[in-house]
């Protein structure tokens, strides 16, 4: 199996060992040893949950330099639609454009407009006979990875499309060598603004057998604070949007699903409420629906933590851009119908799910007894203090030899307890 590269991680001279983040993790992939947390790669789904959370700003984002894009001959920005979010008072997605050349880039290719062809390929995909429903949109990256370590029953029914950054990478590189026949492909850079260091993984990993288009993932915020000096609201742009409403609204929760132009649909955000949906599907609870949207960020992905602007404004004055744009600008109609094969992935990422002890089915079995016997030892406050996230963690920790079940300080006071009570020298003895 190959190494996943992620996008989070600790910075150990800030951990304190307060158990937050281990608290806030819906994977339970860190623990916390020797007062400093840990973070078990193997489970870590890149939700950002542990940098939102934690209190002493001890884990953090990884991502590429804007500066990096300085090595390449020609420049490509991928704006995702959030950015256009983070500024007050914004008359046209314009002027954002137009700034993003302004700070270095040659060209833009806005993300909104892979994310309107995107959601053509998904109103064909949905008309396709004999495609397991409900399906499961793949465009947030932590979705995909939390269904297939968490949820692997629900694996075939994952849209095997691509998600529209790659959509929108790959136009981009047609559209950059139409207009200079003379770039190479390692001339051209293809530069990803992200809100989140999920997709950051994204393009880091791939998608099963798919290797990402995409050069550079920067940060939102780093690539806003560059937009600021050099953004002109009195001057008019050299350049104008290609997307309109569909490919914008994206950027939040419910833009994805309003697309389809279908009622059977379910959105929800926040990785909790994400579990929550997931789990009344795999129960078989949720019937008579054709798509489900989910994304981990509250909000969707203006509610990124690579992002600058509180969600909830950042969703107003999306409406309020909105507004003023034509439902589309693309020609919608040239990419329904038959899917083409670039719009696809063959295969999906394959993890081992979290619940899975062993390979072998007795050896499983065992481990199981085992943890729900040591379960029954232990207190069941889930207090966190030997370092997992509950009692169930705890044990299953133990069994794996991972953890040493002294760890637990209330079960190991009631072992003291009861030694110095039947210790033939104590007090009690003695009367």
């Amino acid at each position: 199996m190959s190494t996943y590269i992620h996008s989070v991680s600790l910075d150990a001279s800030k951990c304190t060992g307060c158990t937050t983040c281990m608290k806030h993790c819906p994977t339970e992939a860190i623990r916390i040893k020797d007062n400093c947390a840990c973070i078990d790669a193997q489970r870590c789904i890149d939700c950002a949950q542990c940098i939102r959370h934690c209190p002493n700003h001890a884990k953090k984002s990884n991502y590429s330099s804007l500066s990096e894009i300085q090595k390449y001959k020609y420049k490509i920005a991928l704006p995702a639609p959030a950015l256009m979010a983070q500024f007050e008072n914004l008359d046209s997605v314009d002027i954002v454009l137009q700034g993003l050349l302004d700070v270095g880039f040659d060209d833009v290719f806005e993300v909104a407009r892979g994310a309107e062809i995107v959601s053509a390929y998904t109103r064909s995909y949905l008309a396709t006979p004999g495609i397991k429903k409900p399906v499961l949109s793949t465009a947030c990256p932590v979705i995909a990875r939390l269904v297939m370590l968490r949820f692997p029953f629900l694996k075939d029914n994952l849209i095997p499309l691509l998600p529209p950054i790659e959509i929108a990478a790959d136009l981009a590189v047609k559209e950059a060598k139409e207009k200079h026949p003379e770039l190479r492909d390692e001339d051209i850079c293809t530069c990803f603004i992200s809100p989140c260091p999920a997709k950051v993984s994204y393009i880091k990993n791939g998608f099963g057998s798919y290797k990402s288009k995409i050069t550079l993932a920067v940060s939102m915020s780093e690539v806003y604070m560059h937009l600021l000096h050099v953004m002109k609201h009195d001057v008019p742009a050299e350049v104008s949007a290609r997307a309109g409403r569909v490919g914008l609204s994206w950027a939040m929760c419910g833009g994805e699903a309003s697309a389809l132009l279908n009622d059977k649909i379910i959105a929800a955000d926040g990785i909790d409420n994400v579990i929550s949906v997931l789990d009344q599907i795999e129960d078989g609870n949720i019937s008579n629906v054709d798509f489900v949207e989910l994304n981990a960020c509250p909000g969707g992905c203006v509610g990124g933590v690579m992002a600058l602007e509180n969600p909830f404004i950042a969703k107003n004055r999306l409406h309020t851009i909105r507004r003023y744009m034509p439902v589309t600008q693309e020609n919608i109609k040239q990419f329904e119908g038959a899917i083409p094969d670039s719009g696809f992935t063959e295969n999906l990422p394959d993890y081992k799910p979290l619940n899975k002890l062993s390979d072998n089915i007795a050896e499983s079995m065992r481990l199981m007894n085992k943890i729900q016997l040591m379960c029954k030892e232990l207190p069941g406050i889930d207090c966190g203090s030997c370092g997992a996230p509950n009692c169930r963690a705890f044990a299953e920790d133990v069994v794996r030899g991972l953890a040493d079940r002294n760890d637990c300080i209330i079960a190991y006071r009631d072992y003291i307890k009861d030694y110095i009570n039947n210790y033939p020298g104590s007090r009690k003895n003695d009367g």
